[in-house]
Formats: C-alpha cells, sequence, structure tokens
C-alpha cells in the first residue's frame, strides 16, 4: 500500500507522467483558457497522497498490521478468484438460511414486554421482577427489573433466585408421573394403601376414599389454609350462584336473539322474577369478610418439619370440607400428602427423590427453601406494611409445604422445566416424520392426561380455564368468525410470602401435515419471578407470550 501510494504521488508529481493530468491540461487549452503550469498536477498529487495517507492511518489506528500474502501450497486445489464485496453474487434465500439473531428477530416483543412489565412493577410497587422467554425451545430473552435487595442495592439479574411457590406442585407432578408410569404408583386407590399414617375419612357420616388423583386435581375435599368450614362453604355457594345467574341471564340473551329481538310481557315479567329470587339468595348467602391466604396464620410457620410424614399431623385429622370428587377446593396440605405418597412409592425421601428429577432436567439452580444454606443470588422477600412502607417479610418455614409450594428456582431452570413439558407433550406428533427423535422426559399419552381439564374443577387466575393435573389449562376456542379466538395454553401460577410467580407454556398450533422440517419443542414459554406477594401475573405472561408467538409468525 506504501509503494502504491509513492507511485501515485511520483506520477502525478511529474509534467507529463500521468494520462489523466494530459487529457484534463489539453482540453483546458482548448477551451481557450491560460496554460496549466506542471504544478498544478504536482498539487493534485500531493493533496491526492495526503488524502490516502490519511484514511490509511484511520484504517491502521484499530487494525493489526497486514500479514504478508501466505506462499501457495502446491498440493492445495486451486481457489475461484474473489470478486469484489460489490460485485458477490446474492445467495437464494432459503428455509435453511440462518435466522437473524433472536435479540434482533424478536426486538419488537421484547421492548413492548419489558414496557408491560415496568408497568405492571411501577402499578404494584414491586421491588423486583425477571421474566424469561423461549421459543421453540430456545432462550431469546432474560432480565432482571428492580432490586433483588433493596437495602443492599443488588439489582435483579436472570440468574436471581426466588421462591416460585405454587409452580412447586407443578415439580411435584412431575415426579407422581415418573412413579405412575413405572408402574409404582396406582392414581385410583385410596391413600392409606401408601400413607397409613394418614386416616380414613367419612363425609356427613359415609365413608369416602381420598385417591391420588383427586388429590392432583384438587378434589379431595382437604381443606387449604381457612380452617373455618362454614366459610368455605358460604363463599362456595355464593360463587356457584352468581355463576348460574350469569348462565341464566346469558340462555336468555341467546333465546331472544332466536326470536328477532322480540320481547314481550311474559318473557320480561320471568326474566324479573329469576334476578329478584336470585338477588333475594345471594344476599342471604353472601359471605362475611373471610380472611385471604396471606392473613392466615399457618402460612408464617416457623416450625422445621423432618419429613412429609411428620408435616400431615397440621391436617390429617381435620374433618373433609366436600365430599372427594364433588367440589373444587385449592389445597396446598393435599401436595403435602402427595409428597408422602412419592417417598413410599419411591421409596426415597421426597427432596432426595425430586433432586434426581432436577438433575435430569437441568434444573440446577432448583433448590428447596431452607434459611441455613448459602443461596447464590438468592432474592430478599418484600411487603408492605399498613402505613404503605416497604419492609422485609417475616421469617417462614416451608419445610411443611415442599410439594406445594416450597421451592426456590430462576426463571432459566423454569423455561426448561416448561420446554421439557412441551417437548413430551409434542413429541408424538413428530415420531412419524422424525425416527430418530429423543424420548421426551414424560411420555405423550402422560403428558396429554397432565394437561386435560378435568371437570368439577377451576382455574382462579384464568377463568376461561379448568384445573388439570397441577396445572391450570385454557382450551382453544372460537365462538364467532373474525372474532376472539382463545388459544390453547397451560400454567400455574403462585403466590407465598413475599412472592409471586408465573410459569405459561404456549404450544404452538401445529398442522400434522406440515412438520416435516419442524422438531419439538414448538411454541413460547413465559416464566415471571416477583420479590412481592399478591401479584397476578398470569394475564402478564401470556400477553408477552403472544407478543412472541407474533415475531415468531412474521419471520416464518
Amino acid at each position: 500500500m506504501y509503494r502504491l501510494l509513492s507511485a501515485v504521488t511520483t506520477r502525478a508529481a511529474t509534467p507529463g507522467g500521468c494520462a489523466w493530468g494530459r487529457g484534463r491540461r489539453g482540453a483546458h487549452q482548448r477551451a481557450g483558457l491560460p496554460p496549466l503550469g506542471p504544478g498544478w498536477v504536482g498539487g493534485l498529487g500531493l493533496g491526492l497522497g495526503l488524502a490516502l495517507g490519511v484514511k490509511l492511518a484511520d484504517g491502521l489506528r484499530g487494525a493489526a498490521p497486514a500479514q504478508p500474502p501466505a506462499a501457495p501450497d502446491p498440493e492445495a486445489s486451486p481457489q475461484a478468484e474473489q470478486l469484489p464485496p460489490q460485485e458477490q453474487p446474492l445467495a437464494p434465500w432459503s428455509a435453511q438460511s440462518p435466522m437473524p439473531p433472536p435479540s434482533r428477530r424478536f426486538a419488537r416483543a421484547i421492548d413492548s414486554s419489558r414496557d408491560l412489565l415496568h408497568r405492571i412493577k411501577d402499578e404494584v410497587g414491586a421491588p423486583g421482577i425477571v421474566v424469561g422467554v423461549s421459543v421453540d425451545g430456545k432462550e431469546v430473552w432474560s432480565e432482571g427489573l428492580g432490586y433483588a435487595d433493596v437495602e443492599n442495592r443488588v439489582p435483579c439479574r436472570p440468574e436471581t433466585v426466588m421462591r416460585i411457590a405454587s409452580i412447586s406442585k407443578s415439580l411435584t407432578m412431575v415426579a407422581l408421573a415418573k412413579l405412575w408410569e413405572a408402574g409404582k404408583l396406582d392414581l385410583d386407590i385410596p391413600v392409606q394403601h401408601y400413607v397409613p399414617e394418614f386416616p380414613e375419612k367419612e363425609y356427613e357420616g359415609e365413608k369416602v376414599s381420598v385417591t391420588t388423583r383427586l388429590l392432583i386435581s384438587h378434589l379431595s375435599g382437604i381443606r387449604h389454609y381457612e380452617k373455618d368450614m362454614k366459610k368455605v362453604k358460604e363463599e362456595k355457594a355464593y360463587k356457584a350462584l352468581k355463576m348460574m345467574k350469569g348462565i341464566m341471564e346469558s340462555d336468555q340473551e341467546k333465546e331472544f336473539k332466536e326470536k328477532g329481538g322480540k320481547s314481550n310481557e311474559k318473557t320480561d315479567f320471568v326474566k324479573a322474577k329469576i334476578e329478584q329470587d336470585t338477588d333475594a339468595k345471594g344476599r342471604n348467602l353472601k359471605p362475611g369478610k373471610k380472611k385471604n391466604d396471606f392473613e392466615q396464620g399457618e402460612l408464617y410457620l416457623k416450625e422445621k418439619f423432618e419429613n412429609s410424614i411428620e408435616s400431615l399431623r397440621l391436617f390429617k385429622n381435620d374433618p373433609l370440607f366436600f365430599k372427594p370428587g364433588s367440589q373444587f377446593l385449592y389445597s396446598t396440605f393435599g401436595y403435602t400428602l402427595l409428597a408422602a405418597i412419592v417417598e413410599r412409592a419411591s421409596g426415597y425421601k421426597y427432596l432426595d427423590y425430586m433432586q434426581k428429577i432436577f438433575h435430569d432436567l437441568d434444573m440446577l439452580t432448583t433448590v428447596q427453601e431452607e434459611n441455613e444454606p448459602v443461596i447464590y443470588n438468592r432474592a430478599r422477600f418484600y411487603v408492605y406494611n399498613k402505613k404503605r412502607r416497604l419492609v422485609n417479610t417475616p421469617y417462614v418455614d416451608n419445610s411443611y409445604k415442599w410439594a406445594g409450594g416450597g421451592f426456590l428456582s430462576t426463571v432459566g431452570d423454569l423455561l426448561k422445566f416448561g420446554n421439557a413439558m412441551l417437548y413430551g407433550y409434542q413429541v408424538g406428533l413428530f415420531k412419524n416424520s422424525h425416527e430418530n427423535l429423543l424420548p421426551g422426559y414424560l411420555k405423550p399419552e402422560t403428558m396429554v392426561m397432565i394437561w386435560t381439564p378435568v371437570p368439577n374443577t377451576e382455574m382462579s387466575w384464568d377463568k376461561e380455564g379448568k384445573y388439570a393435573m397441577a396445572w391450570g389449562v385454557v382450551e382453544k376456542k372460537q365462538t364467532y368468525g373474525s372474532c376472539r379466538k382463545q388459544r390453547h395454553y397451560a400454567s400455574h401460577t403462585g403466590g407465598a410470602v413475599g412472592a409471586s410467580s408465573v410459569l405459561l407454556v404456549l404450544p404452538e398450533e401445529l398442522d400434522v401435515e406440515a412438520i416435516n422440517n419442524k422438531v419439538p419443542p414448538r411454541g413460547i414459554v413465559v416464566s415471571i419471578i416477583c420479590n412481592m406477594q399478591s401479584v397476578g401475573l398470569n394475564s402478564t405472561a401470556l400477553k408477552i407470550a403472544l407478543e412472541f408467538d407474533k415475531d415468531r409468525s412474521d419471520v416464518s
């Protein structure tokens, strides 16, 4: 390059040494202008040389000195001459062409989701919140907002460890499913077969059976934190009445439309009478002020329980609130009994068996919450006091409810768990086109059973859904053309002292005829954890999942 610069400068400075200079001088004279002296070309050459020198110096500041060309290898095959960049032919785009990096591919979804999380965080006054999103099994975004530790100004990061609360139930379901697949657990025989320490039960004088299947779907009748049976039954009756009224109004509206929108005195009188009767019943059945979970003393237990069998003494002698199978009553204590069943069916301590599962799923930061061990990146947990000041939550010991709400984790580990479940759910659809696919951690038929809504259940965090087996499930539904389309998804939320969480799985709507170029898992998984209690996160997670699904669909 230096030799080239010297040659250009020398030739330009020599009179008649540059063809471009000679031609330019001739044109100048033919135009009748005074002749140009030799210094004109020399000045041009000097200017050109200086410009090239400055450009070269700029290029060399940040780059290593150019290496001399290597000697040609006599045994190497001849290479085609490289074209300049502007003359390189464009490669045709194909489905195998590399996708843009996730950060660019989902930039719009990330920006809108981050803004949404900031809004939620500000609205509830949460100190910190962490989110993770995966698309088709690959983590594409994880980020922490706010503080994991307010006092020491430690920011939230993707590695921040928080309480996942009732998402622990979904983890326990994997242990139960593995035992069921191995033939070590029967879901439909009385629990006393495995745990004779749990007494046989009666309901209104009739002997009844509590089974593992009923426990999983909160249909056993075992109480939650509220011990007052009367209050629970009044609340259930009131909810049922409101639901019945809504159904009746919907049926009346449908009938009104079918009649062409015409009304008459008879139907109006019947409608008014029904409303009057239901309102009167509602006033009589409306329950008194019921304590929420965070006002219940058992949520703040500080006692250390050595094993699941010992934890049973908290509730095993209490009466059933409902006949098993008849009504849904969400119960974390039911999962304490399930932990005891896991121990007896597997032959291992519950926590040892769960750690084996976490190892298999590569969930290396997921552990039971204990106060003594040093757990790196563990957040602190907060609540607002009566004066609306942020304070640390009181110490609690969750050893009585490992299975129902006692684990710590990160958003990354929860994404791995969600994708393992999604893979197992979908892999059966791909077996014909991809014979060499590895099996899922759970079999496809097992996952279908787990994600199938169970009759007589409720999904408190989304009224459109039902509870299945340790997951809430919303089924695909569309009532009217070009109107709202309800997507199929599975999720579980969590609420603990000073913590809220959600794990949501939005499967891709697969066309079985066109899956040749795809491999599972296919869909969006979103996990959010927060160090503030009573923060509803399911609708936020669903919105985020749909944002990423939109970007994914636009690219594909």
